[in-house]
């Protein structure tokens, strides 16, 4: 089941915006302006990437669709009955009965130590393996959160930018009074965008991101517990147990029930 805490929170942050406006009078038409908003989005955005390289803005990219729509393998509690079960075969049958049970797995993460295990690879070496592979995902994780982080910093600064701009057409047109409301209001759009994007959209991805990381890779180092464990052949009753202490407490309730 996807996790739709983001979409949820930043559309419902903007339905309270303009909910708060239309109860005060406002019109929530008038706050839709493009040069505001193109200037904050696409400056934001734009000095980014150029505060990183143009790999880690496609990652960025990609990572949204994490964001928003959450991962069916962020809890490690699903993995533990599985582990369980892969070590009771192990224990009765030897390593190489688990070469069948490898084609079903969802988890590449848990399919790739199973099978570094089958091939008789040395248990510190799999170990090793798996652990790079979990030290590089929170590098790649950072490195996206930063991303939007980044992005969250520099929008209210590009959005008083546009203010100042606002202000300036302003300046140049105090002999029309009749256009000085329209372009006032315009001007501190860019403001409000800029600490909208900024605290609506920007941070609360970024602050997605970083506990998605944690959530995938507490499971990955579950995964590796267990792998060591089912090759050091442990009564899976104590593999159970062990990878059931090192489970968030919610789901440590959860499997005890």
């Amino acid at each position: 089941m996807k996790d739709l805490a983001t979409a949820v929170g930043i559309f419902g942050g903007f339905g309270v915006v303009i909910t708060a406006n239309i109860l005060e009078g406002g019109n929530p038409m008038s706050m839709l302006l493009l040069p505001p908003m193109l200037l904050v989005f696409g400056t934001s955005i734009l000095i980014t990437i150029a505060g990183g390289t143009l790999p880690d803005a496609k990652a960025a990219v990609k990572a949204l669709g994490r964001a928003f729509g959450g991962s069916n393998q962020i809890s490690g509690a699903d993995a533990v009955p599985q582990i369980v079960s892969l070590a009771d075969r192990a224990r009765r049958e030897g390593l190489l009965a688990l070469e069948d049970m490898v084609k079903d797995m969802d988890d590449p993460f848990l399919a790739k130590g199973v099978t570094l295990a089958i091939d008789g690879t040395d248990p510190e070496e799999v170990r090793d393996i798996l652990e790079a592979e979990v030290s590089a995902k929170k590098r790649a994780d950072k490195q996206s959160a930063k991303f939007y982080a980044d992005a969250g910093a520099y929008a209210p600064t590009i959005g008083i930018v546009g203010t100042v701009m606002g202000l300036v057409h302003v300046l140049e047109n105090l002999a029309e009074p009749e256009k000085l409301g329209h372009l006032i209001a315009a001007a501190f759009l860019a403001t409000l965008w800029g600490v909208a994007s900024a605290n609506i959209i920007f941070l609360p991805i970024s602050a997605r991101l970083k506990r998605l990381s944690e959530l995938e890779c507490s499971r990955m180092e579950l995964v590796v517990e267990g792998i060591a464990a089912i090759q050091a052949g442990a009564n899976p009753r104590v593999i159970q147990q062990k990878l059931t202490s090192l489970l968030p407490a919610e789901d440590q309730l959860s499997e005890a029930a």
